[in-house]
């Protein structure tokens, strides 16, 4: 996964599993050449939204063992990994991580939300647990969604 790749990055530079976030932005930003300074501070966001980074006392923590990243020497991370995925796209990159082909995903969830009558998200929870696969994280999003509107 590239958005996994670009954050682990600077931790392998640096041989951390913390820093501060502003180190971690000129690791991607300056040292590497991969995105501006805000385009960096925007790929932090998104990668604490995924469960990747967590933000303490003005340092970025790794959530994950960045050592256990591959980070191939001609990786340049794509610009789209800066857009934070959906509920949806969450729950069905889970899914289908877990075997299920995406195509036949996305057509048993709309399946399911039209016989059931709810969100696409929350069609998406139920499917998702129906196939043993964690999705407790996405089910909160999609309730602070709803509570949202």
């Amino acid at each position: 996964m590239s958005l996994r790749s670009a954050v682990a990055a600077p931790f392998q530079q640096k041989g951390r599993e913390s820093m501060p976030e502003s180190e971690f932005v000129v690791a991607l930003s300056l040292d590497r050449d991969w995105f501006s300074p805000d385009q960096a501070e925007r790929l932090v966001d998104v990668a604490t939204g995924q469960g990747l980074l967590a933000r303490e006392d003005g340092e970025v923590v790794a959530e994950f063992d960045p050592s256990e990243a591959e980070i191939p020497e001609e990786f340049v991370p794509d610009e789209s990994i800066l857009q934070e995925q959906s509920t949806f796209e969450k729950l069905l990159d889970k899914v289908v991580s877990a075997g299920t082909d995406k195509q036949t995903a996305v057509a048993e969830i709309n399946d399911l939300q039209g016989r059931l009558g709810v969100t696409i998200e929350a069609a998406a929870v139920v499917y998702a647990r129906r196939r043993g696969v964690d999705a407790s994280a996405e089910a909160a999003e999609a309730r602070e969604e709803l509570k949202g509107e």
